[in-house]
């Protein structure tokens, strides 16, 4: 339970940094929590909260999927790939799902 929150609280404080990377781990810990607290607060049925909580996690949620891309070898980039419909989406998680790879391959993206 600590490893959700404590990818979730890396989330938000690195809010803002583009750079660096993400493990698969953290990612997916992060995305678990983001969408467990959107969940709780659509079932409170305020649409403000809501609609306020996913204009502000719009950014850290960009940034970790930037990190992560890193992190797999790939340039941010790759993030316009989910403007292709269904396949887009597709491709897109593969590439989040994949291993770390050598720091070196990454600095040089």
């Amino acid at each position: 339970m600590s490893n959700i929150i404590n990818c979730y609280v890396d989330m938000w404080k690195n809010f803002a940094n583009f750079s660096g990377r993400t493990s698969v781990g953290g990612y997916w810990w992060a995305c678990l929590a983001n969408f467990i607290v959107s969940f709780v607060i659509g079932l409170t049925g305020v649409e403000v909260l809501a609609t306020v909580y996913s204009l502000a996690a719009f950014i850290p949620t960009i940034s970790i999927a930037v990190r992560r891309l890193r992190d797999a070898g790939k340039s941010w980039g790759w993030l316009f790939i989910n403007l292709v419909p269904l396949v887009g989406w597709i491709i897109f998680i593969i590439m989040l799902c994949k291993p770390s790879v050598n720091s070196n391959v990454v600095d040089a993206l």
